[in-house]
């Protein structure tokens, strides 16, 4: 295990220039990422074969440190990046690593187009239920009557589920997980990168420094500790009753359809008019005027 995790940490990661790190001691970000560079060297992917791309936020420091083709993008257009460099390049494993405020508040209406588009890309949400970079405002899945920068009396809105929006939305693939179960993500970023089609990993993490404190939820040990508690399986939650359900952490696969990839459906689109093409013949007529016909 020392071995491979050496192996990993000299192979997937910048650590000559990059580091160290600007995430808060005890951030989930790290767990994901060393899941995620786990993943893909189990995977045995060529570091010449992904892209990891990413959005704004603390998220968005990812491929800084990852020794990947990188792509830190504007706030809440990381899957738009993404989908351009798999339709200009289908043959690469696009990964999209987002917060939940990037993801699903600027970039909500990218996120549920592309899950109903059904883009062949991974995206890897960390859901930490705040804007932690930037003062620890609310972000669309705070819970409701929490405490935050923009909430100080109590949040009055109710956030939604990552993980069901994007099975909603149309996701071929979707999953959740939390920062205490880091092997558990691996396996789910792995069966994510395999499947065919747009997969989502929705991962619960702690941000003790900005959203922890004010709703007095402890440091990062007793907040991780919590998703261990209170997390239970997608095969124990379907025996459940809502009331059961209540304050618990599904974690699984939520969803997995094979239905048709866009990205591939377009490039056959893009075919099928080539040869169209090839057939017409071009003629021009007594007047001059160029004529297409078949």
């Amino acid at each position: 295990m020392l071995e491979r995790a050496e192996t990993v940490r000299k192979e997937y990661l910048r650590h000559d220039k990059k580091f160290p790190h600007v995430w808060c001691p005890g951030c989930g970000n790290g767990i994901v990422m060393g899941a995620l560079l786990r993943a893909i060297h189990s995977l045995g992917l060529s570091k010449d074969e992904i892209v990891l791309a990413s959005g704004i936020g603390c998220s968005g420091r990812m491929p800084t440190y990852a020794d990947f083709n990188t792509i830190h993008t504007t706030h809440g257009r990381a899957l738009t990046f993404s989908t351009g460099i798999k339709l200009a390049k289908p043959e690469l494993t696009v990964l999209t690593v987002m917060g939940d405020g990037d993801s699903t508040a600027i970039g909500g209406n990218h996120f549920i187009h592309a899950a109903r588009r059904n883009l062949d890309l991974t995206a890897i949400i960390i859901n930490n239920s705040t804007y932690g970079m930037t003062g620890g405002q609310y972000s669309p899945t705070t819970p409701f009557g929490s405490i935050s920068a923009t909430s100080a009396y109590g949040h009055v809105e109710h956030a939604f589920s990552i993980a069901e929006l994007a099975a909603t939305a149309g996701a071929s693939f979707v999953a959740r997980s939390t920062v205490y179960h880091a092997t558990h993500i691996e396996d789910m970023i792995k069966l994510a990168i395999k499947n065919k089609g747009f997969s989502v990993v929705e991962i619960i993490s702690n941000c003790h420094v900005q959203y922890g404190k004010k709703n007095k939820l402890g440091g990062a040990v007793q907040m991780i500790n919590s998703y261990k508690d209170n997390a239970i399986t997608v095969e124990k939650a379907a025996n459940l009753s809502p009331e059961e359900l209540e304050g618990k952490i599904t974690i699984g696969v939520l969803a997995d359809v094979d239905k048709p990839v866009s990205t591939e459906v377009y490039r056959q689109v893009v075919e099928d008019a080539r040869l169209k093409a090839e057939k017409i013949t071009k003629e021009t007529d007594k007047n001059g005027v160029k004529r297409y016909e078949e």
